[in-house]
């Protein structure tokens, strides 16, 4: 990490007031957005590792607050820019329009010198889908709309280059998906690192599109209108087929996870690919399937391994896959799913 950028970051930490569940409510009463009697309950939302993401609910309305943290929770050592809250607020107000109503949270108001910023809540009963997914509650339609999100997303954008610019600079991009999971992998898997950079050259230089870059059932949260989408932070105009193999790895993941239900997961990518080429007819497949490996591998080893693969022999079979994949570069889905089989 370079130490003139860390202790950049670090001035910027000491300036910013950070937010938690017990100081948020006198912050938003400071801020104006909170009345000087009105009572506001506040919890922290959500599990990820890099900002605090805190609910907030009043007697007039519900809402979230998101603030970016400089170091992120992992074991290991893991730092990104602050100013990436407002690349995701950005984002989710460019997306906003061009999707069913409830599928982008709104942004309601931002604090610029403490890198927060608030948006509406998902409606309410919600259920995130990764906890549905590892408790084995598996849904393919829910796979087939996240395809059509996803495909939606991509072809809107790509026909919109002037409005993706702004969306340029790849740095935390960088930083929290080419360094943790394709460098790392490369580093710790150096046979194979000859098959994980073209996959890099594709990031670093393609521009097909928005990529979200954090496509994955934990950003995906389930209720009776659909799927609201969250965490935007890592978007960029880039290689769109990123997202296709960090979605498709997550789902990959759970069938090793749970193998007596492996047909279940499978039968969900199918249903993924299905909504995704309805909206965004694509020869993307291939480069999604490496885009695949990489983000597999990567969760066995790399900067921020998956919490629920604990067991040795399941992240073997889960390098055993990646290894495959990367050697016989399958063009279809159907080859992929075969060796996911014959590996697990």
């Amino acid at each position: 990490m370079n130490v003139a950028w860390t202790r950049r970051h670090r001035a910027r930490m000491t300036t910013m007031f950070e937010l938690t569940a017990d100081n948020a409510t006198d912050w938003l009463r400071r801020r104006g957005q909170l009345g000087a009697d009105e009572a506001a309950q506040v919890r922290e939302l959500a599990d990820g590792v890099s900002n605090a993401v805190l609910r907030v609910e009043t007697p007039r309305r519900t809402f979230v607050l998101k603030q970016s943290r400089t170091q992120l929770r992992t074991q290991a050592a893991w730092f990104s820019d602050l100013n990436r809250i407002w690349r995701e607020r950005d984002i989710m107000q460019l997306l906003r329009p061009l999707l069913p109503g409830l599928v982008v949270p709104e942004v309601l108001f931002s604090v610029e010198e403490d890198y927060a910023f608030a948006m509406s809540h998902a409606p309410e009963p919600f259920r995130n889908w990764r906890t549905m997914l590892l408790a084995g509650e598996v849904d393919a339609s829910l796979g087939e709309q996240a395809g059509r999100l996803v495909g939606t997303i991509h072809n809107a954008t790509a026909q919109r280059p002037e409005a993706l610019a702004a969306f340029a600079d790849r740095t935390v991009f960088e930083q929290l998906r080419v360094e943790p999971f394709y460098l790392k992998i490369q580093t710790r898997h150096p046979d194979l690192a000859a098959f994980v950079q073209p996959l890099i050259e594709r990031m670093r230089t393609l521009r097909l599109g928005l990529c979200h870059g954090d496509f994955s059932p934990k950003n995906l949260l389930v209720h009776s209108n659909g799927l609201t989408l969250v965490d935007y932070e890592t978007g960029h105009w880039g290689d769109i087929a990123m997202d296709l193999g960090f979605f498709l790895s997550h789902v990959l993941l759970k069938a090793v996870h749970r193998p007596q239900q492996r047909s279940d997961y499978f039968a969900l990518t199918r249903a993924f690919w299905t909504g995704y080429t309805a909206v965004q007819p694509t020869d993307l497949a291939a480069a999604g399937i490496g885009h695949l490996a990489a983000c597999m591998l990567a969760r066995v080893d790399g900067t921020s391994p998956a919490p629920y693969l604990t067991d040795e022999h399941k992240r073997e079979a889960v390098r055993r896959i990646a290894r495959r994949l990367f050697r016989e570069q399958p063009q279809q889905w159907e080859d992929t799913l075969q060796i996911a089989t014959e590996s697990s």
